[in-house]
């Protein structure tokens, strides 16, 4: 795997640098998890606002819903009652 320069102001150091030695980790490490942690974030942000205005949309809204109906009536097609 490769390495790139990362340049950070001096609290946000001081701030990787303490998760490491607290948690026994490198500096590496600790910046990898904070970056995917953010990814993880803002796709969830993008997310909750794309369904949230699919919700306001209430043409398209119903259309979700119709095809949920659809598929609840699907879930246990074959399959005995438990």
């Amino acid at each position: 795997m490769g390495t790139s320069m990362l340049r950070v102001d001096d609290r946000t150091a001081a701030v990787f640098r303490e998760l490491a030695q607290r948690h026994g980790a490198s500096i590496r490490e600790v910046t990898a998890e904070a970056a995917e942690d953010l990814r993880r974030k803002r796709f969830m942000e993008e997310f909750n606002a794309a369904y949230a205005r699919l919700q306001a949309d209430p043409e398209a809204w119903a259309e979700e819903l119709a095809e949920r109906e659809l598929y609840e009536n699907t879930l246990m097609d074959g399959l005995e009652d438990a």
